[in-house]
């Protein structure tokens, strides 16, 4: 048993994770080109035979019988072969076994770097094969050193680089930092693999609320949508696959403690985390919180729409420098026109709303827009009103004959709008129709006190 031999592949393999069978076979083949620099010949005839339990080996040089040798590595006289065994004739094929240690220097030096050479060669493939899994998610690195606007991480076993347009802007690095890199790519070089790594990648909020919140790792709760601008803001859109856990909660977690701990890693940047909805009108409004939406008309064909918010709301809906805005397009994928309802309704936008809301019989038979009058004593103006007296408004009203401030009298339940109505109906400046020598101007005055 080649006990030194046998002692250093098992630390090898140990410390450079690179399995006994390489490195078997990489001693394998510096033994046969140590052979051929030996003879100086390219002949394919040097056999090695290596026991992976013990690490005992054999050198074999398959020779030819001829008559005149040429090649001595690789071809035996008649005469000699005859010796060994006198069984052999021309052109038979002579097992002869080589002696290591009867190599020259040069060809010793050679095997040994075959050896090296391919010890290295299988490390770099063991570090590439370990961060390709690792591409595209997340690790911990420790910073090293700024080379330029470029700084070195340290995953472990190999540096990354964080070039300077992968930082966020305001964020500082001091060495020894851990700080948690998103792997951005993973090249396999002759100096060994190559890593790019990413502090500004959306993904790499996606993967941090991966490792914080158990039912986005399970599947339960998904990330549909991710918009971010490093180091100020981000939004996310949620769905839960089931009905009983809330996704925007499961997020948040108990005081906030999971969103927080994001927050924290991200050294203070903002996070709002929404309900994802099939219905992209209501996307788009979700994606606009924290402001309040009145309308939304979202083409899904062209990816466009049309956003009503209310006149105070506006700015907060755009955000700031457009901020707000600008996460919405790339949550959504939709081009967003937003106006406030005045602008609405100037350009006709709101009243296209209005009219869409019609057409698509979104409304109520009970129910009545703009100077519309309804049922048995319900009537219209820009608040909808129910039937049978039953209505609402900034006015109150009542049934039967009471009314509310500033507004024409009310008879059986029915009155107008500076208007005459029928069997007795008036208003402020007006007579009644079927009531001789009586006028009526106070509001104070009832039809039935009898009082010019």
């Amino acid at each position: 048993m080649n006990n030194e031999l046998l002692e250093a592949l098992t630390i090898l393999e140990k410390e450079k994770n690179i399995s006994k069978e390489t490195l078997l076979d990489a001693i394998k083949q510096s033994l046969i080109q140590a052979c051929k620099n030996n003879w100086k010949t390219e002949a394919d005839c040097v056999v090695v035979n290596i026991d992976p339990d013990t690490c005992e080996y054999e050198v074999f040089a398959e020779k030819t019988v001829v008559d005149t040798v040429e090649d001595e590595l690789a071809q035996i006289s008649l005469t000699k072969a005859k010796l060994m065994d006198s069984r052999y004739e021309l052109g038979d094929i002579v097992r002869v076994e080589i002696k290591s240690k009867e190599f020259g220097r040069i060809a010793t030096q050679n095997a040994k770097n075959v050896i090296l050479q391919k010890i290295r060669e299988e490390e770099r493939k063991v570090l590439y094969n370990e961060y390709y899994e690792k591409e595209h998610d997340i690790v911990t690195g420790i910073v090293q050193r700024n080379f330029g606007r470029n700084i070195s991480i340290n995953l472990g076993k190999v540096d990354a680089t964080l070039s300077g347009e992968e930082q966020i802007r305001g964020e500082s690095y001091r060495p020894n930092q851990r700080i948690k890199v998103y792997v951005l790519e993973v090249k396999d070089t002759p100096k060994g693999p190559r890593i790019q790594v990413s502090r500004t990648h959306p993904e790499l909020v996606k993967r941090l609320f991966e490792e914080e919140v158990t039912e986005v790792r399970d599947g339960t709760v998904e990330i549909k949508s991710i918009a971010r601008e490093a180091g100020s803001r981000t939004k996310i859109a949620v769905w839960s696959n089931n009905p009983d856990v809330d996704p925007v909660g499961a997020c948040v977690g108990l005081n906030g403690s999971r969103v927080n701990a994001v927050v924290d890693e991200l050294h203070g940047e903002k996070i709002d985390i929404i309900n994802w909805d099939e219905n992209p009108a209501l996307l788009i409004e979700n994606a606009l919180s924290p402001a309040k939406v009145i309308t939304v008309l979202a083409d899904p064909d062209e990816k466009v729409a049309k956003v009503v918010v209310p006149d105070y709301q506006l700015s907060l809906a755009i955000g700031k420098e457009g901020q707000n805005a600008r996460l919405a397009v790339r949550l959504t994928g939709f081009k967003i026109d937003i106006k406030n309802e005045t602008q609405a309704r100037e350009s006709g936008d709101l009243l296209e709303y209005e009219e869409d809301y019609y057409e698509d019989d979104y409304y109520d038979e009970d129910e009545y827009y703009e100077d519309e009058y309804a049922q048995d004593g319900g009537y219209g103006g820009d608040e909808l009103y129910a039937q049978d007296g039953e209505y609402g408004g900034d006015e109150p009203y009542a049934q039967d004959g009471e009314y509310g401030d500033d507004e024409p009298y009310a008879q059986d339940g029915e009155y107008g709008d500076d208007s005459f109505e029928e069997g007795g109906g008036y208003d402020d400046e007006s007579y009644a129709d079927d009531i001789d020598d009586m006028e009526y101007n106070d509001p104070e005055n009832a039809p039935d006190a009898g009082e010019e």
